[in-house]
């Protein structure tokens, strides 16, 4: 048996589908091809320890995960680009004769490695397939276990590594810039424009240092700065609403947090994470995982991180029509908004810039049908100052209580602002939200409504 086959390890990950789930697609996929196979999760345990199935399996298996993934898959993508084993040996195995044990799953030092070299590839991954979505998110309790493993022990003992390369405070320092000049791009450019430039960066810069050598005190504060990079990688696939790549960023970027054991940077990456439940339409999910970070990460240490998690909350309770939750999450919101002090909160949080807690709200307000409060939210925040990106979503908030509260004179006017503030931005995210606020317009006769929905057509007729 060779080396254990990473490559298939990733995308095997990727795709979510399990061991057994692979195996039994494999086998179904052959007996459409008139071939009988009886493949279990012990023989896919066995491909990923560097075992090469026989005959067409490994056409078989690029076929499955290909389809899952979207994209076409070679044997080289999937570690069997080699010679297979001798037939009967294969055979005994694919008669499910062997009943060997499933491979346990590494822990500890070996474990963290392990994720260290998955994560790797897959951001190589993500480099050679930046134009193709990816797969969809997972749901379930599959996407609840990261939040879990991070919330849960056992902790990180010692993340020191060996390595070719001796990693300094210095490379460390270097990543953090990346992350802020990074981030100051998304923002102002968008996710599909600014998405290859991390991934690009993460692939070069950050996964030779990660496989480098370090001491533990470097070593935590090398996973802080990748994690850190890696949910910037998340935020800007979400941009591009290649929505399963963005989940696996922000699961990366939670496992590093938790080697860096920085409990308020975890804590970040899943308010990401509630984010991108909420897009999702997963309300729930969206509140369980905001009060693992509310009674795990102390909320005083953050009040931006607090004040943000409670106002995502409210969004989600006001979706499933519990107005006494949703209200009570809005005076929670607003509440540690007064105690934020930007010099004693980290730099992530630093998008928790003064309206996004009104907008926020504003959003939860329109969904119980309170247009008044709505409305008053969503000019307060409109009059706040914000980079480009948030200000285009305040306009397009405001444009919708304005259109809500019968007044579309108002509304176009907010909305012709909108599509000036949006010129030069790439994010499919905000091209969703002007095309709603478009076919909103649109069932609002009148000249003005006309005209302004007929700016947001031209504007999205500029391909990206």
């Amino acid at each position: 048996m060779g080396q254990p086959n990473r490559q298939l390890d990733v995308l095997l990950d990727q795709s979510g589908i399990s061991r057994a789930g692979l195996a039994a697609r494999v086998n179904r996929l052959g007996g459409e091809a008139g071939i009988t196979l009886r493949y279990d999760h012990t023989a896919v345990a066995r491909w990923l320890r560097g075992q090469r199935p026989r005959g067409r399996v490994p056409e078989l298996i690029c076929e499955v995960l290909g389809r899952r993934l979207g994209r076409t898959l070679t044997l080289a993508d999937i570690g069997m680009a080699g010679p297979g084993p001798p037939a009967s040996a294969e055979l005994a195995a694919g008669d499910g004769r062997l009943d060997a044990a499933r491979a346990p799953e590494p822990d500890g030092a070996a474990g963290l490695a392990h994720f260290v070299e998955r994560t790797a590839l897959s951001w190589r991954s993500d480099q050679l397939h930046a134009d193709e979505p990816g797969n969809a998110p997972l749901s379930g309790s599959a996407a609840v276990a990261p939040v879990w493993e991070w919330e849960n022990p056992p902790e990180d003992a010692d993340v020191s590594h060996s390595g070719p390369r001796e990693v300094s405070e210095v490379d460390v320092e270097v990543l953090h810039a990346a992350r802020g000049h990074y981030e100051h791009l998304y923002r102002n450019a968008g996710g599909v424009a600014t998405r290859p430039r991390v991934v690009g960066f993460l692939t070069g810069e950050v996964a030779p240092l990660l496989r480098g050598g370090y001491g533990d005190r470097t070593g935590r504060e090398l996973f802080r700065a990748a994690g850190a990079l890696a949910a910037v990688g998340g935020i800007c696939a979400y941009d591009a609403d290649a929505q399963g790549p963005a989940q696996r960023y922000f699961h990366q970027a939670l496992r590093l947090g938790k080697a860096s054991g920085d409990r308020l940077f975890g804590g970040y990456v899943v308010a990401l994470l509630v984010n991108q439940a909420l897009f999702l339409g997963e309300n729930r999910h969206a509140i369980a995982c905001a009060e693992a970070v509310l009674r795990t990460a102390d909320p005083h240490a953050s009040p931006a991180l607090a004040t943000d998690l409670y106002a995502m909350q409210a969004k989600a309770y006001a979706r499933l029509g519990a107005r006494r939750d949703a209200h009570e999450c809005m005076r929670r919101a607003e509440a540690y908004s007064e105690r934020i002090r930007r010099e004693d909160e980290p730099e992530e949080t630093g998008y928790v810039e003064p309206g996004l807690v009104e907008v926020r709200l504003a959003e939860a307000l329109l969904v119980l049908g309170e247009l008044d409060a709505a409305e008053r939210y969503a000019e307060e925040a409109a009059r706040e100052p914000a980079h480009v990106r948030g200000r285009v979503n305040r306009l397009a908030t405001l444009t919708d209580a304005e259109l809500r509260k019968g007044d579309p004179e108002r509304a176009a006017e907010t909305a012709a602002r909108m599509v000036r503030c949006a010129q030069g931005i790439e994010s499919r995210r905000l091209r969703e939200r002007m095309r709603a606020v478009r076919e909103h317009l649109l069932r609002h006769p009148g000249t003005p409504a006309a005209e302004a929905a007929g700016l947001i057509e031209d504007a999205l007729r500029v391909p990206l």
